[in-house]
């Protein structure tokens, strides 16, 4: 019965305290990680400090010069239309004229045979679109034929 006797210095009959403090002690930070913890926590307050007197400030001014924003809309409304389609207008003009460059420039490649990326699809719609007018046409040449039977048999002297 070598199981009943008890040895303090066997894992498995140890206290479940001291086994718990152990564990606990294993799992606990070192200095590097608590300093890191501490630095992210101070940090995150400071943070959360700034957001709230700017959210607070934000609210304050909202109510402070919403009398002049009322008072002066007629004026910021037309101008801020006239802003955003000047801006508008603008951009979408410079996004055209990229546009058209690189078209420009992908046009001039493809046509010098240089084989830009995309040019094997316009290729196979080349030659897709080639194929399918031979057949209307060789279908419209048939059918043609027959229409002029059709009439020739309804107007014999036609």
């Amino acid at each position: 019965m070598a199981d009943l006797d008890f040895n303090p210095s066997s894992a498995s009959h140890q206290p479940t305290s001291a086994a718990f403090l152990r564990r606990l002690q294993h799992h606990a930070p070192n200095s590097t990680q608590l300093a890191g913890l501490l630095t992210l926590m101070i940090t995150g307050a400071i943070l959360l400090l700034l957001t709230g007197i700017t959210f607070a400030g934000s609210v304050i001014a909202l109510i402070f010069f919403s009398p002049f924003i009322v008072v002066s809309s007629p004026i910021w409304v037309p101008a801020a239309t006239f802003l955003f389609l000047l801006t508008a207008g603008f951009l979408s003009m410079c996004g055209f004229g990229i546009l058209l460059v690189a078209s420009l420039s992908w046009m001039y490649r493809y046509f010098r045979g240089l084989h830009p990326p995309g040019s094997d699809r316009v290729d196979y719609a080349r030659s897709r679109i080639y194929d399918t007018a031979s057949h209307v046409k060789d279908y419209a040449r048939e059918y043609g034929g027959y229409l002029q039977s059709k009439v020739k048999d309804a107007a014999p002297g036609a």
